[in-house]
This record gives C-alpha cells, sequence and structure tokens, in this order.
C-alpha cells in the first residue's frame, strides 16, 4: 500500500486568446489581484491552429501565455476555472467573448488544463469543471498526447512551458 504524501503546491497558468490587446490587459489585471505577481509572459502568438473563436473574436486572434509567482494547490483548478469563465462574461460586449481565457497549472511532470468540456481523456473534478493532461515531460522536454491541442504541440508553445516548468523548479527546490 503507497503512503499518502504532500506534494508542492503547483504552478498556475494562463493562456489568453484575443483579437484586442485591450482585452488582455484588462483580464491580466484582474488576475493579478486575484492571483499575484505575474513571472512569466510570452510575447503575442498568431492563433491560426483552428477558427473555432473566429465569429467572437473575428479574424486572426493571438495567444499569450503568463505564470504566477504565487504557487496554487491542484484542487483550486475548480474554482479559477469558474472565475475565469465570469471573467470572460464580464469582458464580453453585446453577448460575444473578447477573450478566451484557459488556467491550468504545471508541476515538474505535466501540463494540466481545466474545461467545462467532457471528452473521453478528460476527468470531471466538480461544478462543471473537467482536467486534462495536455503534455507530459521526458527526455528533458515537454511531449504531446495524441489529443493534445494542435497549437500545445508546437515547439514555440513547448519551450514557453518549459520555460516556465524552469521557473517552477527553482520556487520548489527547497520545499
Amino acid at each position: 500500500m503507497g503512503q499518502i504524501k504532500k506534494y508542492p503546491s503547483r504552478k498556475l497558468i494562463m493562456g489568453f486568446i484575443f483579437k484586442k490587446e485591450d482585452a488582455f490587459t484588462r483580464a491580466k489585471k484582474i488576475m493579478q489581484r486575484r492571483f499575484g505577481k505575474v513571472d512569466f509572459e510570452s510575447r503575442e502568438l498568431a492563433f491560426n491552429h483552428t477558427d473555432y473563436y473566429q465569429n467572437e473574436l473575428g479574424e486572426n486572434p493571438q495567444r499569450k501565455f503568463i505564470s504566477f509567482q504565487k504557487l496554487i494547490l491542484p484542487q483550486n483548478l475548480v474554482e479559477i476555472k469558474i472565475l475565469t469563465n465570469k471573467i470572460e462574461n464580464k469582458l464580453s460586449l453585446k453577448g460575444a467573448r473578447q477573450i478566451n481565457i484557459d488556467p491550468g497549472y504545471l508541476d515538474l511532470a505535466k501540463l494540466v488544463l481545466a474545461s467545462t468540456k467532457d471528452f473521453y481523456h478528460r476527468i470531471y473534478l466538480d461544478r462543471g469543471i473537467f482536467a486534462e493532461i495536455t503534455l507530459f515531460y521526458k527526455n528533458k522536454t515537454f511531449q504531446p498526447w495524441e489529443w493534445t491541442y494542435p497549437d500545445y504541440k508546437t515547439q514555440e508553445y513547448i519551450a514557453i512551458f518549459n520555460r516556465i516548468r524552469e521557473i517552477y523548479a527553482c520556487q520548489t527546490k527547497d520545499i
């Protein structure tokens, strides 16, 4: 029988898809008030792997990732996803989202994303929120699964998550 152990907190990350920089700036400020200092922010990346958000956000949306210095407990992912959905609604104009916010967490072994959509590889957490392991860490880099979103499979995104993992590793080395 395995022994129950306490594991370190996880690195909170947020992915944003938006058309206007102002929507990202407003959402980021709200997140900072709630979760504290941002310790990583990616450059703007073209989000051209799907047209899923085109009706709401328009053509040529952008993507950014941030991570927070303050670590979270993994069970808090449900509340965080519910909060990000509320922020998306608050920033909507005439019923159309101006931003999509994808929260998740990263640890030394994996990247986990929250979702409101069920699928065969997602685990129900609570209150309509699911979690999926989107990337796993092996051979000194993150690796995709067959179900990993196409953009998360790119070397550009993987480099971002490897960098955030380095920050997290430094934060947790003494825990």
